[in-house]
């Protein structure tokens, strides 16, 4: 007879988190995986800390501790997300029976006001204008690979990891639109996996450009035999160099005078490694916020703009529409107006009106 495991309660907190990790694995992308070990991480070091050797011994005080420490250090929107991920493992310890089952409710996670959670430094319809404009008329950055991500973060919204995966067969100029794939076994998953596949519309002026890349772009393949369609000399770009990509794509110094005061030839915020530390430089999150942002004041109804970048209609609400005040109600306006001809459909006359009666 084979000796019965042993209690889960005695588990060490950095053994039960590796657990629960590796367990999340199988329906989580790495990103998130990667980012929940972040967070758990900390939370384990604060258990060592205070000599909390087995699972099984924490307590709701414990937990109501680690909250008050983590809300002086972080943001709102930051301690959300940690309070959130500990509560996910704490309902997963007590599914191993490790802890009791009412200690999930000791977990606090606050309930934020939307603003706090979203981060209002989008790139703004206005600046994304000026750089797509520059790009499309400069002699020497027309169709280089910063202007060809530019165009396509901006114009379909899409996450790094999306544009990222893009190879040269799912870019279709002539036809005016590119395609996102999942393709998890090749190094390229999208965020919401089989979810997140779809084809997406271009403007003539976009899908131009990026047939005029095709040009321009090493000719590379990745370590899977693939064609990237946004190639660095070496093959597919890592997401962090997707994100130096953007940050220097997005600087103001390209088109105008640098508004910090610095002068663009001995700049080192123009150097690939130093783009970040540009206050005005976007990252690709930023970019894709301000373009959601930009379809929604364009008009187009947040179903729609929802399908086009792969998120819930809550999601964009919530965490990428920026507009100001003056702009929603400019939305609302023009939707009632659009809706207007629905109007006459709730008219009644005087020998229907008994009927509503």
């Amino acid at each position: 007879m084979t000796e019965r495991s042993r209690d889960p309660s005695r588990l060490h907190p950095r053994q039960a988190v590796t657990r629960y990790l590796r367990r999340r694995r199988s329906d989580s992308t790495d990103a998130s995986v990667k980012a929940w070990k972040y967070r758990l991480k900390l939370f384990v070091e604060w258990c060592e800390g205070i000599g909390l050797e087995e699972i099984g011994d924490l307590r709701g005080y414990d937990l109501d501790e680690y909250y008050e420490l983590r809300s002086g250090a972080v943001a709102p929107a930051t301690l959300e997300g940690e309070m959130w991920t500990i509560q996910k493992f704490i309902e997963y310890l007590a599914q191993l029976e490790a802890v009791d089952d009412s200690l999930v409710d000791s977990v606090r996670v606050p309930d934020i006001d939307p603003s706090e959670r979203s981060n209002s430094e989008t790139l703004t319809t206005e600046a994304a204008f000026t750089l797509l404009k520059y790009y499309r008329n400069s002699d020497r950055d027309r169709a280089s690979r910063n202007h060809a991500f530019l165009e396509l973060a901006w114009h379909t919204g899409a996450r790094q990891g999306g544009l990222r995966a893009l190879d040269v067969r799912d870019v279709y100029p002539e036809e005016g639109y590119v395609e996102f794939h999942h393709r998890p076994e090749t190094d390229t998953p999208l965020k919401n996996k089989l979810h997140g596949e779809r084809p997406v519309g271009l403007r003539t002026e976009v899908a131009r450009v990026l047939r005029e890349y095709m040009g321009n772009r090493y000719d590379v393949h990745d370590d899977h035999d693939r064609q990237p369609f946004l190639a660095s000399r070496d093959g597919r770009p890592t997401e962090n160099t997707i994100r130096s990509w953007s940050y220097l794509a997005t600087q103001p110094c390209l088109h105008s005078p640098c508004p910090h005061g610095k002068d663009r030839i001995d700049c080192e915020f123009t150097e690939f490694v130093h783009g970040s530390k540009c206050p005005s430089s976007r990252s690709p999150h930023r970019i894709r916020t301000g373009a959601i942002t930009w379809m929604l004041n364009a008009g187009i109804p947040p179903e729609v703009v929802a399908e086009r970048v792969n998120a819930s209609v809550k999601t964009i609400r919530t965490h990428y529409d920026w507009a100001t005040e003056s702009q929603r109600w400019n939305r609302y306006y023009d939707q009632m107006e659009s809706r207007r001809q629905h109007l006459e459909k709730l008219g009644f006359t005087n020998d229907t009106q008994n009927d509503v009666q």
